[in-house]
């Protein structure tokens, strides 16, 4: 009777902590469903005129400038006002928030997840100890298994980004024993990862951008410093004919990369508020969870 009852005693404890753990996960999913939207929109509402300005570089014939890109964001000021910067923004929300909720949840998750499976498993401790232990191991060209097919492929704007970031803080926390990073360095973790993350995938982003205007007549926009803005919609419907439309009648730098230093400015500012916002909105809600315990 006595071992009867400790095993009812054990069952009963268990079954209450699995519910307790079960919305504790809820509650931190649901936190960095929060933070993560919050992140988004801080982001994209801060630089919503200059990504304005280089969608309408983008999707024209006009070469881009930063002189050109600058009078046009003036001219617009001048004649339709400082709201006009901000147009469509309220629309950008309803794609950004969902999208950086989601996105930074997900990272959250796998991240858990992925990190108990390496730990548990005696994984790299890190991309030193792993390029170290590789080479050792198996010698220079395991280093470069793989390498054309990952060249080939399309690398994902947000993985390089998180990766960019993620690694900036390890790096950090290793030199530091183990110290958190200012909330200055974040946003400068945050600004190296948007560089490489933009940088990488620019060319796919004015292909969409034709892509998304096709089929509308060409019309004047806006006038700059390189007079009429003209938009140029794409006449292909796949994005590998678009891309080599793009090339034939631009070339590959003046085409596929237009507006890339407007994106080196804008960026960097975006995804260091967008990262540094979140992680800071994660610590203040651990906190509050915390002291409501």
């Amino acid at each position: 009777m006595k071992s009867k009852n400790a095993g009812m005693g054990s069952h009963q404890e268990d079954g209450t902590a699995q519910p307790q753990e079960m919305r504790s996960q809820m509650k931190n999913i649901f936190g960095t469903l929060v933070a993560g939207a919050m992140a988004g929109a801080a982001a994209k509402t801060c630089v919503a005129p200059l990504d304005r300005t280089k969608i309408m570089f983008q999707v024209s014939t006009n070469r881009f400038s930063a002189k050109g890109a600058f009078r046009l964001l003036c001219q617009t000021y001048r004649t339709e006002g400082l709201l006009s910067l901000w147009r469509g923004n309220s629309a950008t929300m309803v794609r950004v928030v969902p999208y950086a909720a989601i996105q930074f949840c997900a990272h959250e998750q796998y991240k858990r997840l992925l990190g108990a499976y390496y730990d548990m498993h005696g994984r790299y401790r890190n991309v030193r100890q792993a390029l170290v232990q590789i080479y050792q191991e198996e010698g220079v060209r395991a280093l470069c298994r793989g390498f054309m097919p990952t060249i080939l492929g399309i690398i994902p704007y947000a993985g390089l980004s998180f990766f960019t970031y993620e690694t900036c803080k390890r790096v950090y926390e290793e030199h530091c024993g183990g110290l958190q990073p200012h909330p200055v360095e974040r946003l400068i973790f945050g600004a190296c990862a948007g560089v490489v993350g933009q940088s990488a995938s620019y060319p796919l982003d004015v292909v969409r951008r034709r892509m998304q205007t096709s089929g509308t007549p060409k019309s004047n926009i806006a006038s700059g410093g390189h007079g009429i803005i003209v938009l140029v919609a794409s006449t292909k419907k796949s994005a590998r004919g678009t891309l080599l439309q793009v090339v034939q009648e631009e070339g590959v730098v003046r085409g596929l990369y237009k507006g890339l230093s407007m994106n080196w400015v804008k960026g960097p500012i975006a995804v260091g508020i967008s990262f540094t916002t979140f992680d800071l909105l994660q610590i203040i809600f651990r906190k509050l969870e915390e002291g409501g315990k």
